[in-house]
Formats: structure tokens, C-alpha cells, sequence
């Protein structure tokens, strides 16, 4: 499977980094953290590892770890807008439990 985005996602991402004026792309990885475990990371990226995986998805390079492919395998990012917030959402079909902030998640 693969890890993909949005097509809002996408569009976001890429004006980010039009903005940020360099970048290969975006990279998604799990870090362990918060009350359930493992929390989400995201960074704009100027090179790619040698043990990254490489997904594109609408015009975006996605670049995951082999250790947090495991977590984020057949997740779709995406980019929401809800009242005053906006932000980057995970639908990520891994996730059995996550805490009440949603901010932490276990697997």
C-alpha cells in the first residue's frame, strides 16, 4: 500500500514549499510520544534519505521511513478546515486507540 494526500493536502504542500522556495517534498513519520504512544511528524524535506520510501500523490513527493511505513501504511493525509482551525489531518486505517486530544494514537 501506499501513503498518499489529499488533493487539498496537496495543494497546500505545494504552496509551502513554493513558498519556502526549495524542497524535495513532504516527509511523514511516527516518533513515539503523548499519552497513547506514538504521535505524527511531518517536515518539508531538501533531500531524500537512503532508506526512505517515495510516494507521489497529486504532484507531491511523500517520503516515509521503512520504521514508520509499518504505522502509516494506508494513511491519506489531508488538509482541513474546521470553524476558526485549519490544519493537516491523518485518516490513518492502523490506528486502534488515540488519546482525547487527539494529538497521540497507538496501533
Amino acid at each position: 500500500m501506499a501513503v498518499t494526500l489529499s488533493e487539498t493536502a496537496a495543494r497546500r504542500v505545494n504552496a509551502f514549499l513554493a513558498k519556502r522556495g526549495k524542497g524535495v517534498g513532504l516527509r511523514l513519520a511516527v516518533k513515539t510520544s503523548g499519552c497513547s504512544g506514538m504521535a505524527y511528524a511531518l517536515e518539508f524535506v531538501d533531500e531524500e534519505d537512503a532508506d526512505d520510501l517515495r510516494f507521489e500523490s497529486h504532484g507531491v513527493t511523500v517520503l516515509v521511513d521503512r520504521k514508520s511505513h509499518v504505522y502509516l501504511d494506508g494513511t491519506e493525509l489531508d488538509f482541513v478546515r474546521e470553524g476558526l482551525n485549519e490544519g493537516f489531518k491523518f485518516h490513518n486505517p492502523n490506528v486502534k486507540d488515540q488519546c482525547g486530544c487527539g494529538e497521540s494514537f497507538t496501533v
